[in-house]
């Protein structure tokens, strides 16, 4: 089944032709819209009308988070005000957030592409669909949302947490799939289990997961606890949100990257150069329809491959496979993407803190767990009455963790120079959740 059938098996050589056509178009915008990129373009010494083939595109240099961090918070916007329509952005500290700006059809855009993804699962107007991704600043929750509409299917707006209350609806209601983090699934059906309920006695025949990375042993549980086909899907609040890539039910081992929006590469993370489509290296995405926050040679982070084999269910987008590995030392937690530097920004307002501190990700049942230990200043440690002070600290903490970046971890103080070095570094980030 698809959505959008004449653009999702348009021919190869079609489907280039039209992304260069749309590349020169949204570099000709950006260059005369967003100041960042005019300075970008003009420091490299390339004009939008030198990009005449798709060959030139490495030409062009790379946007990273560092720079949507430092046009905070509409810089990058190639839009005025008065056409935004909608506005999400990430977790940060004041003034480290990126802000994504929609317009009106940007959304429309955002919809179908999320249309495709439900169909490409199975999924139509005679669905329910019980959406347990978070909705709110994060992109996730409503961007399915209004694709689940737009194929007129009916939705249950849950979003997270409240897992009780999850399980009743879903004994309930009786929705036919549903749509969370994998972790968030198998906690549920935990939950569920609990409860006395077999998860595999309710109504669901199809679940999409996303948001975090999980592994082909995690897919094989669920779908052997709930009974359903658990399909892999792909998204970024930079580009878009989620709907950037969706496996289909016919060919599971690869999301399909709708290319008529998303023009893809893979590159060396160390030394930014392309590699031949196959090769194991970063994604860097250029979009080629979004109005409001356009992005060109975006680093994601993200390490996988791309899969040029043709797929059985006739789209004739590439693929890419699951990602299972980042390129810095950002964590993702429970869907929440978590810098160092933002930790930092945090612990840096916070008096009486040493610099010196470990982020633990672990898993504590099917949940994510993060665990902060923090190294405070000798003087803590040696003034009296210090133990009312340091429980002061370590509230301080957790709610400015949970204010700014979305996230409640377990807090822990410690003596300075107690926290574990290697040759004299400290590694900051200690990722023990076991990835089959």
């Amino acid at each position: 089944m698809f959505y959008n059938e004449e653009f999702e098996t348009l021919p190869r050589e079609a489907l280039k032709a039209l992304q260069l056509k749309r590349l020169q178009q949204v570099l000709q915008r950006v260059y005369h819209t967003v100041g960042h990129y005019k300075k970008a373009l003009d420091a490299a010494q390339i004009k939008p009308g030198a990009i005449t083939s798709l060959a030139d595109l490495p030409k062009l240099p790379f946007t990273t988070r560092q720079d949507l961090q430092e046009n905070y918070p509409f810089g990058l916007f190639a839009v005025p005000m008065s056409s935004i329509v909608r506005l999400h952005a990430s977790s940060g500290t004041s003034g480290r957030s990126t802000v994504f700006g929609y317009t009106k059809r940007d959304v429309e855009t955002w919809s179908e592409l999320m249309a495709r993804c439900l169909v490409a699962a199975g999924l139509t107007k005679n669905d329910i669909i019980h959406n347990a991704f978070g909705y709110g600043l994060f992109t996730s929750g409503l961007g399915l949302h209004f694709g689940a509409e737009k194929i007129g299917a009916s939705v249950i707006p849950m979003s997270g947490g409240n897992s009780k209350r999850q399980i009743m609806i879903l004994q309930d209601f009786g929705p036919t799939a549903i749509c969370c983090t994998p972790s968030y699934a198998l906690h549920l059906a935990e939950q569920g289990k609990a409860l006395g309920l077999d998860m595999k006695t309710l109504k669901l025949r199809v679940g999409i997961f996303g948001a975090e990375p999980w592994s082909v042993s995690i897919r094989d549980e669920i779908e052997t606890i709930y009974g359903i086909t658990a399909l892999d899907m792909f998204g970024l609040s930079e580009v878009m949100g989620p709907g950037i890539a969706m496996e289909c039910q016919e060919g599971r081992g690869g999301m399909h990257i709708f290319e008529d929006h998303f023009l893809v590469e893979t590159i060396n993370p160390q030394t930014g150069e392309p590699l031949p489509e196959g090769e194991e290296g970063e994604l860097v995405f250029t979009t080629l329809t979004k109005e409001a926050f356009p992005l060109i040679r975006y680093r994601s982070g993200d390490i996988t491959r791309l899969i040029t084999t043709p797929c059985r269910c006739g789209r004739s987008h590439i693929k890419m496979e699951r990602v299972m590995k980042r390129s810095d030392d950002m964590l993702i937690i429970r869907g929440i993407n978590i810098f160092p530097a933002q930790v930092e920004a945090i612990l840096a307002d916070i008096e009486g803190l040493e610099p010196n501190y470990q982020l633990i990700a672990d898993k504590i049942s099917a949940l994510d767990s993060l665990e902060l230990r923090v190294e405070v200043s000798e003087k803590i440690f040696s003034e009296s009455g210090s133990v009312k002070e340091l429980q002061n600290i370590e509230k301080r903490i957790f709610k400015d963790m949970k204010d700014y970046l979305g996230i409640t971890p377990r807090v822990k103080l410690v003596e300075p120079n107690t926290l574990k070095r290697s040759n004299g570094m400290m590694t900051k980030v200690i990722d023990n959740r076991r990835r089959a």
